[in-house]
């Protein structure tokens, strides 16, 4: 888990770079830095649980920097949204930037898909408010790193394999 919160960490430290805002790319940043925190000391607390043996305290220790690490990956991923709607600006030619870039648009494209869906079939009341319980969720970052990806004949995952983990292993 701490491995893969390093994942996200870089995930988001090339998406600010890409951000066009200001703001959202400093709330990217930021939001990096403290997941960046919380994955390492999620990853001391580990080896530490590991060395030392099972102890309730060292367990519950571990569970809660766990979900911290959660947490945070939740709000680095909504700024990750937040920079992908206001725009990114050309990826620099680095593979790793470009796939993030792709993974944002894919995000962006699905989002706006529902959007326009829920604008043509959207069922409303008297007063002209939409109907929340025949609504579906908006399309999150969260939901598109969370589903399995889609099932290729003879195409692989991901391009070439590199040395240490890209921003997308895995992904997300």
């Amino acid at each position: 888990i701490a491995s893969d919160g390093q994942v996200v960490v870089r995930f988001g430290h090339v998406l600010a770079k890409q951000c066009l805002d200001q703001r959202c790319s400093t709330e990217l940043l930021r939001a990096s830095e403290h997941t960046h925190t919380l994955s390492s000391q999620l990853g001391i607390v580990a080896r530490v649980k590991a060395v030392t043996g099972e102890s309730k305290a060292s367990s519950e220790l571990l569970l809660s920097n766990a979900q911290n690490l959660v947490r945070a990956v939740r709000h680095l991923l909504r700024a990750a949204e937040a920079a992908s709607v206001k725009g990114l600006g050309q990826p620099s030619p680095d593979p790793e930037a470009e796939e993030v870039a792709a993974f944002c648009l894919q995000w962006k494209k699905n989002l706006f898909w529902h959007r326009a869906k829920e604008a043509l079939n959207s069922n409303r009341d008297e007063l002209g408010l939409r109907k929340t319980r025949e609504a579906k969720a908006e399309p999150t970052l969260m939901a598109l790193v969370q589903e399995p990806p889609p099932q290729t004949r003879n195409i692989p995952k991901h391009p070439s394999p590199r040395k240490g983990h890209t921003a997308m292993d895995r992904h997300l």
